[in-house]
């Protein structure tokens, strides 16, 4: 079973800066397509970014410029650098981990953005 933990979520103000982490267990991280989405209330789940064992990364077209999703192998771990937040970037974010038909989440974590 692979877990997945998100952290670095938080309240911030406009045009502030967050960092999420998710760290996740096991041995074959550096196989998983690993993406974050985002849920808003009353709001569908939605693909915020995602990125490949090799690096390559997709972007939701209207964040493009503001985050940027990385990952670290020897760490387990993939990051997501958001910056110049807006109150409607406010939802909670998943981490998600998918290879071949298995597909696993994280718990998710808030992000609040609001003066």
């Amino acid at each position: 079973q692979v877990r997945l933990v998100e952290s670095g979520g938080g309240l911030v103000q406009p045009g502030g800066s967050l960092r999420l982490s998710c760290a996740t267990s096991g041995n074959i991280f550096s196989r998983f397509i690993m993406g974050w989405y985002r849920q808003a209330p009353g709001k569908q789940r939605e693909l915020v970014a995602s990125i490949t064992s090799g690096g390559l990364t997709t972007y939701a077209d209207s964040l493009k410029g503001r985050f940027t999703i990385s990952r670290d192998n020897a760490k387990n771990t993939v990051y997501m650098q958001m910056n110049s937040l807006k109150p409607e970037d406010t939802a909670v974010y998943y981490c998600n981990a998918k290879l071949s038909v298995s597909n696993y989440w994280g718990q998710g974590t808030q992000v609040t953005v609001s003066s």
